[in-house]
């Protein structure tokens, strides 16, 4: 309790509420929430009573899994947050660092570990890691391990566990494939699904039509508009990220790249300038949009459209963050048209389009969603347009495409 007040812990969350009352009792979870609503408390609060309560043992007795650096770094500081106040001791374990480290730390008997699966395999195959007394396991993120090709490890990991366990799955979104893998390894759990394939509602999400040469222009005006504090802007490719980031910084802007060509050294260095704003501007590839937890992102814009809804919903999930309000930006151009029908039709709703005049824009007709009204769209108009403007918009009608029609 004295952990709980120190992180400024109030008031329980609902995905809380929900679960750690069924997980004190030791009975297996599937929890289904959207990012940045708590999960991590959900299940580290009741583990954290459990292994107060329990006898102490040669290994270690909780084993957290988690896809990406980034978030297992961030579940094991969490965690020792809440634990401040207890003896308990836990360790990190993942790639892209020397082993030796981590091998120095598993050797000193940690009661919780948190891991990346294919570290935590060979560090299990060298017989350093033993894992034969764990008594709960807990996935993290389970449907983007799958995306990243975890499963096969993921079972290995299973296998070389005890039995009888508790477990404790969390997820933003459940796809068939986690699904068979929940019912193998859950035993009549707990089903918490707190609308998971909806933005939550705290971020105000719009789109851009807009044409490529135009994205970096947009980029920065997004940034000069009133309530900007900080972003984290979403590329598909390594380089674009790079690239994208160096045009910033030449600009004037703080801004730093988060991409997995990256050694463990310089991503840290650039998630911890980003968290102590050292950075206003994170331009990362999807290694950030899941479970990155940043307080004040104020914005989130996709630079480039996602490659399938889930990752949308993971994107903007970056903020709005804690019941704070935010805003998710997606600059869309002409072959992203078919990813905004998937997406309205998964989230089941119609999300705004934003025309700014002095643009060029792209011919963007509406779908089967009525188009939201000018009037509230989150920028003013600006009917002046630049030269290059006009001459995107003469493109675009010389291409016979139909122009966009405005809502009235």
């Amino acid at each position: 309790m004295r952990g709980i007040s120190h992180a400024g812990f109030t008031t329980p969350r609902p995905i809380q509420v929900q679960t750690i009352p069924t997980a004190l009792e030791g009975r297996d979870i599937l929890g289904l929430a959207q990012t940045g609503t708590g999960k991590t408390a959900a299940f580290a609060l009741p583990v954290l009573e459990y292994l107060l309560k329990s006898k102490k043992r040669g290994g270690p007795r909780v084993l957290v899994v988690a896809p990406t650096r980034e978030l297992a770094n961030q579940i094991n500081k969490e965690i020792n947050l809440l634990a401040r106040y207890t003896d308990l001791k836990m360790t990190t374990v993942f790639g892209g660092v020397p082993t030796k480290a981590q091998i120095s730390l598993v050797r000193n008997h940690p009661d919780i570990i948190v891991a990346c699966p294919g570290r935590l395999l060979d560090l299990h195959r060298q017989r350093v890691l033993p894992l034969e007394h764990v008594k709960v396991l807990i996935l993290d993120e389970a449907d983007h391990m799958f995306d990243m090709g975890f499963l096969p490890d993921l079972r290995r990991i299973i296998d070389a566990l005890p039995a009888k366990r508790q477990n404790l799955m969390f997820s933003a979104t459940m796809p068939g494939e986690i699904r068979i893998l929940a019912d193998r390894i859950l035993d009549h759990p707990l089903v918490v699904d707190l609308n998971s394939s909806r933005p939550i509602s705290t971020v105000d999400h719009a789109l851009y039509p807009i044409e490529c040469i135009e994205k970096v222009a947009l980029l920065k005006h997004i940034f000069s508009e009133r309530g900007f504090v900080s972003a984290i802007v979403f590329t598909r490719t390594k380089y674009r990220a790079r690239r994208l980031a160096h045009q910033l910084v030449q600009s004037g802007h703080r801004a730093v790249a988060l991409q997995g060509n990256m050694s463990q050294s310089q991503r840290t260095r650039a998630m911890e300038g980003f968290r102590r704003r050292r950075f206003d501007i994170l331009v990362a590839t999807d290694i950030a949009a899941r479970g990155i937890d940043v307080q004040q992102v104020s914005h989130v814009v996709n630079f480039d459209m996602p490659s399938t809804v889930d990752a949308y919903t993971h994107r903007i999930g970056r903020t709005g963050r804690a019941e704070r309000s935010g805003k998710a930006y997606t600059f869309v151009t002409g072959d992203d048209l078919d990813m905004v029908n998937a997406i309205e039709r998964r989230i089941e709703a119609p999300i705004p389009r934003v025309v700014i005049e002095r643009f060029a824009r792209i011919p963007f007709p509406g779908n089967r969603f009525e188009v939201e009204q000018a009037g509230k769209t989150p920028f003013e108009k600006i009917p002046a347009r630049s030269p290059r403007g006009r001459r995107g918009a003469e493109r675009g009608r010389k291409s016979g495409r139909h122009a966009f029609r405005k809502a009235s």
